[in-house]
């Protein structure tokens, strides 16, 4: 017997992810990733973790979003405060986790119908 509502259904769900890829709805993704409950952004960055810029994250502030989750592929890694400055401006919240603890977060919070997104970086 189901007893909650699903508010997730025609919305995008992580359904697996591992080492360099994720899965949305069931097609698998190789590339960096911005994820949101109606829309994909493939190739969100062409960045490394190492070479993420002020850009990338200004177009992750830009987003509809109320909870910005960025996953820093399979082990957790903190940009540097200048980095965050766009998320700041825009008033928007950030948690910073690696890609599976992402995947699963951003799942949830759709689940609970939050306003989320979330930016992987999966090369």
């Amino acid at each position: 017997m189901k007893l909650q509502l699903d508010r997730s259904a025609g919305l995008n769900t992580f359904t697996a992810y591992g080492e360099g890829y994720v899965s949305v709805n069931g097609v698998r993704h190789n590339c960096n990733l911005a994820v949101l409950p109606d829309r994909l952004l493939p190739n969100w960055t062409l960045a490394t973790f190492a070479t993420l810029s002020v850009a990338d994250l200004e177009l992750l502030a830009s987003l509809d979003a109320e909870i910005i989750l960025l996953g820093t592929g399979m082990q957790l890694r903190f940009p540097s405060p200048d980095l965050l400055r766009p998320l700041v401006r825009a008033q928007k919240g950030l948690e910073v986790m690696d890609l599976p603890a992402a995947c699963r977060t951003y799942n949830v919070l759709l689940g609970e119908g939050r306003k989320v997104a979330v930016g992987l970086l999966l090369v």
